[in-house]
């Protein structure tokens, strides 16, 4: 049987801003209480990291707002974060979206569009000497 196609960017199948907003608000509750990932940000002011996590998945996503924060790359490259750390990252966003009124392809897509920036995040063949 053919796969349906979606009609429309992740970014609208996901609801749009409001859509997009409440899915990092669920999401970072998740990531905020996994005691391996919470202690990356202890630091972070929440606020704002909701804010430019908004604009990062609209960016991601396919909606049209631009992501104005640092080079992903940069501004995840004194943070230690490990392949395993990424993945379990990636889990807690997969069953936040599991949550979500979203077909399996559609969840499949957006984690997809998610992990083309797994090397930035960890600084996989990145050279930062410069």
């Amino acid at each position: 049987m053919p796969v349906p196609q979606r009609s429309g960017s992740l970014f609208e199948v996901i609801g749009g801003h409001e859509g997009i907003a409440a899915l990092v608000v669920r999401f970072y509750e998740r990531v905020l209480a996994d005691r391996t990932l919470a202690p990356f940000f202890l630091h972070v002011p929440i606020d704002r990291l909701r804010r430019m996590q908004i604009e990062f998945f609209s960016a991601a996503l396919g909606g049209p707002t631009p992501y104005k924060g640092r080079v992903i790359a940069h501004a995840h490259q004194q943070l230690g974060i490990s392949r395993p750390h990424f993945q379990r990252f990636v889990g807690c966003l997969f069953d936040t979206l599991a949550d979500l009124p979203l077909s399996e392809q559609d969840r499949y897509d957006i984690i997809g569009r998610i992990n083309l920036y797994a090397e930035d995040v960890i600084g996989a063949g990145s050279d930062f000497s410069d």
